[in-house]
């Protein structure tokens, strides 16, 4: 076989399996995330955040966006007690338990998939000799080189080697998946009620929600770029590469 390494080989077949499966796994996440998202599409920073409170963002997605706000308290008497109801003047969208769980299962195949391809990326060099930036990607020349290249429109060769800019963008992902799986964690009940010092590392709930919100969307941004690249670069030739390993020259 071709080694992996040469820009006229194809890659490995750990690269192609965990790649897919990666694939796969932020396909459902992606989903499922969204269809949670949408039964509150209102983000905070802090430990509380409702529809009371102000948000630094709020997306127009799904039912329950700008719902119109509370009705007109009523009051009524009940037992001698002086009761005051509010309610909605929208029905509250909610009906993702299917979403949650199906996110929960993407999580745990993400998680899986990255560790499995870090210990090959480790165990073969693959990570340092072609996705970390190196000494050369972090000379301001070669990066800004790499940018005027891009905008210039000029034909990217697909790796690996990578250039500089997809050693970047490759590095970006690999923080920003750990920071996406732990922030998911600070927001489960089960995890914060037995170890509570994973939602102080960052500084509540909504906080927690934030961030995992921003983690992703660079995830999202990268696999769109990505695909783009794919379909500039022939995505035949690619998909064959990254399938059934032919080469890819």
């Amino acid at each position: 076989m071709v080694d992996q390494h040469s820009s006229v080989g194809h890659h490995a077949r750990w690269v192609r399996a965990t790649h897919w499966v990666l694939a796969l796994a932020v396909l459902v996440l992606a989903i499922s995330g969204v269809t949670i998202f949408m039964a509150h599409p209102r983000l905070y920073w802090g430990q509380a955040g409702n529809d009371m409170t102000a948000a630094w963002l709020e997306l127009p997605i799904g039912p329950n966006y700008r719902h119109g706000g509370w009705a007109v308290p009523v009051h009524f008497t009940t037992a001698g007690q002086d009761v005051i109801s509010a309610s909605r003047t929208a029905i509250i969208f909610n009906q993702n338990g299917w979403a949650r769980s199906l996110h929960f299962i993407g999580a745990w195949l993400l998680v899986a998939s990255g560790l499995a391809y870090a210990l090959f990326a480790s165990v073969t060099g693959h990570g340092w000799r072609n996705l970390l930036p190196g000494r050369e990607g972090l000379m301001p020349a070669a990066l800004l080189a790499d940018i005027r290249a891009h905008l210039a429109h000029r034909p990217v060769r697909p790796g690996p080697p990578y250039n500089v800019l997809q050693r970047w963008a490759y590095t970006l992902v690999l923080m920003a998946v750990p920071v996406m799986v732990f922030s998911g964690l600070a927001m489960s009940p089960y995890v914060t009620a037995g170890y509570p010092w994973v939602i102080d590392l960052f500084g509540g709930h909504q906080t927690a929600r934030s961030v995992h919100f921003l983690a992703f969307s660079l995830i999202a941004l990268f696999v769109v770029v990505h695909a783009v690249m794919v379909l500039r670069t022939g995505a035949l030739r690619q998909v064959q590469a990254m399938t059934i390993g032919l080469k890819r020259n």
